[in-house]
């Protein structure tokens, strides 16, 4: 229960919140032998490169501030799960191309009880235009580079809402060579925050935009 502790310390999580967390794991470990969900299985890279690395973007933005947000190719859930838990009012839309983990997805979030949270199975290249300029925040981690997630996922981002590209340590070049098309979209870099993951797991740095 150590990294477990050391997340309850970290992001103030309660014992309800934190007893999630525990059942994640113990799920997400079993429902990876059946299916490939996700590479990282043990316990303290669960705790650190998945759920801390989800958790840590609550430093870079309010999510308090709004009340919807889409997390595009959430993968086994990150980090829109972590989040949801931390924040139950958040109002979830996962946009996810595999099948499984969609399916994976809703059998979590029904043993989590975690309530308004809508999957969508596409690519988000294919997601309903309509819905476009939707979402108060739109999150995308290890998705793709800067450039072409900028492309797809700016444009589900309401007027003055936020989009936040979670990337490595090699994103300032991803960001020199995304110039051209932030200027085309119409948006601005707020805030970009590096991070060092515990136990020296890993370099990671979060992009805050703002649309215009």
């Amino acid at each position: 229960m150590l990294y477990f502790e050391s997340l309850k310390d970290k992001f103030a999580l309660n014992e309800k919140q934190l007893n999630k967390f525990v059942f994640y794991y113990e799920f997400l470990k079993q429902e990876n032998q059946k299916m490939n969900l996700t590479s990282i299985i043990s316990l303290s890279d669960v705790c650190y490169k998945h759920f801390y690395d989800s958790l840590i973007l609550k430093e870079i933005f309010n999510f308090n501030t709004v009340t919807n947000l889409c997390d595009v190719g959430s993968g086994a859930g990150f980090p829109s799960f972590p989040l949801k838990i931390l924040f139950p009012h958040l109002k979830i839309v996962i946009i996810e191309s595999s099948l499984k983990k969609i399916n994976f997805l809703k059998q979590l979030a029904s043993h989590l009880e975690l309530d308004n949270i809508c999957f969508f199975h596409q690519r988000v290249e294919q997601y309903d235009i309509a819905k476009n300029g939707s979402y108060d925040c739109v999150v995308a981690r290890a998705l793709a580079r800067l450039e072409l997630i900028l492309k797809w996922c700016v444009p589900l981002v309401k007027k003055k809402g936020y989009f936040i590209a979670m990337k490595g340590k090699n994103f300032q070049q991803e960001l020199e060579a995304s110039k051209k098309i932030i200027k085309q979209i119409r948006v601005k870099l707020v805030s970009a925050k590096t991070l060092e993951l515990p136990m020296q797991l890993g370099t990671r740095t979060n992009l805050l935009f703002q649309t215009e």
